[in-house]
């Protein structure tokens, strides 16, 4: 699958795997989760409200946008958060425990 983002530069930057509603994804050293999952997909999430998927909106942590999960049921900005080696994240409802969001 193609991504929203395309890297036209740094494309030296050493990369990882993480792992994204159970699928592996690679991330490079520097990206923001947003970075990472729309280099590799075309939306961050979908919304839980039915309108369809999200790419993030402000894309500095002030909205409400871009809110991911931890496989630990942790709630994250993806604009603003790092990608790490062998992260997992949760951006589905249906991937949620028990059909219910993990809690903050």
């Amino acid at each position: 699958m193609s991504g929203r983002f395309v890297r036209l530069a740094e494309t030296g930057r050493k990369t990882f795997p993480i792992t994204v509603d159970g699928v592996m994804r690679e991330a490079a050293e520097g990206d923001t989760l947003m970075v990472a999952l729309l280099t590799s997909t075309a939306t961050l999430r979908d919304s839980e409200f039915g309108d369809g998927g999200r790419a993030g909106f402000c894309l500095m942590g002030a909205c409400q946008d871009c809110w991911v999960w931890t496989a630990q049921g942790e709630r994250v900005r993806a604009c603003s958060t790092p990608a790490t080696p062998g992260m997992s994240i949760v951006t589905k409802l249906a991937d949620a425990a028990e059909g219910v969001w993990p809690r903050a």
